[in-house]
């Protein structure tokens, strides 16, 4: 163990360039300022997860290159975009930029717009077996996420101009999870798509955050539910920085998974012959999207535990969140153990996956709609 450790350690160095450190030292000034502005309203928990976030970023930088470029364009866009408001909110509708570009709604509603029409292109380039189309939907996509993080962290901030009492991350309500989880899904799989050089698994992947965009869409219009609301009680605690995203990150990765299993199927069925990556490629990257979903969703479903028993004085109540969270764990902890320990490959996991998020889907969205509890504050 020693010995591994200690070759371990200068191969990592070996692999990090002047660019990975200058991307960890962007991370660490940009954390340094915000620690020296807003650290005195910060408690002990909140530094921690900040400083645990920058530790993450800077690790995922170096894990995937693009996350180097990506994050800092994002990040520097919202600056853009807060230095406009001058402290007032209302120049978010008289600003020519804030209000057409650079407020939050505006950076949604052009994410919106752009997995829109990456969706169309995916579909475009996978039909017409064209590199191009499949490159400018691509670089639609980045160009989508891009605009929607910035939009996340403009709303963070603008959530602040209403009242220090009102500010809060951005992960509180249905308007604002949809657009994390096209957010997580997309990153995961722009991650997969360059991994394995197979872009016409986007075809089917923006499918789902179309998906979702049109519930953003609707959400937004039909309800208003883009104006910033005050947290509820239940939801005024460090433990919902942490929770959500982690909560996310799962539900975003098993419907990665569940649309490359459609994609799956239909390779092997001879459908769309000759334009989907192979049912192999298929198979491998819906196991590793489960296995990080998996991973992130058993870190979620502990902390949400202990948030419970910080909140309620209990880690475990049957809630119907909670049952139904359980049920999801259990389906693919058993998807797992079929793949891993008895070897099943193919369209069986591939079924599967697909019906798996219909379990997931009622998780996260239906027993919100149709069940009531102590998690019942996110209804429609």
């Amino acid at each position: 163990m020693e010995i591994a450790q200690h070759y371990a350690l200068p191969r990592l160095y070996k692999r990090l360039g002047r660019f990975d450190w200058l991307y960890a030292l962007l991370v660490a000034t940009a954390t340094g300022f915000a620690l020296a502005r807003h650290g005195h309203g910060m408690d002990g928990y909140e530094i921690g997860i900040l400083l645990g976030a920058a530790g993450a970023m800077i690790a995922l930088g170096w894990f995937w290159k693009a996350w180097r470029l990506f994050f800092p364009i994002a990040g520097l866009t919202a600056l853009a975009a807060i230095g406009q408001y001058h402290g007032e909110l209302a120049r978010g509708q008289q600003a020519f930029g804030l209000k057409y570009l650079f407020s939050s709604q505006s950076s949604i509603m052009w994410m919106c717009f752009l997995f829109f029409l990456a969706t169309a292109l995916y579909w475009a380039a996978l039909l017409a077996r064209s590199t191009l189309l499949g490159r400018i939907a691509s670089g639609l996509t980045w160009s989508a996420v891009t605009l929607g993080l910035a939009g996340m962290l403009t709303r963070w901030y603008e959530s602040y101009l209403i009242g220090p009492d009102i500010g809060h991350i951005p992960v509180s309500n249905l308007y604002e999870v949809f657009v994390l989880f096209c957010l997580i899904t997309a990153l995961m799989y722009l991650y997969y798509e360059a991994r394995f050089q197979a872009r016409q698994m986007g075809a089917f992947v923006l499918l789902v955050i179309s998906a979702a965009v049109g519930f953003i869409l609707w959400y937004g219009i039909a309800r208003q539910a883009h104006d910033i609301q005050p947290l509820i009680p239940a939801l005024q605690s460090w433990w919902m920085k942490i929770h959500v995203p982690a909560n996310f990150v799962g539900y975003g990765a098993f419907s990665l998974a569940a649309m490359l299993g459609v994609a799956e199927l239909l390779e092997r069925r001879g459908i769309l012959k000759g334009r989907l990556p192979s049912a192999a490629v298929l198979d491998e990257v819906m196991y590793r999207a489960i296995a990080v979903g998996f991973l992130f969703f058993t870190i979620a479903t502990i902390l949400g535990a202990m948030w419970a028993a910080d909140a309620w004085g209990g880690y475990w109540s049957w809630d119907p969140k909670e049952t139904w969270a359980l049920v999801v764990w259990l389906n693919y902890a058993a998807w797992l153990h079929m793949r891993q320990i008895k070897g099943w490959r193919g369209e069986a996991l591939a079924w599967w996956a697909v019906a798996g998020v219909v379990i997931t889907s009622f998780a996260f969205l239906g027993v919100n709609m149709f069940l009531s509890g102590l998690h019942s504050y996110g209804g429609l």
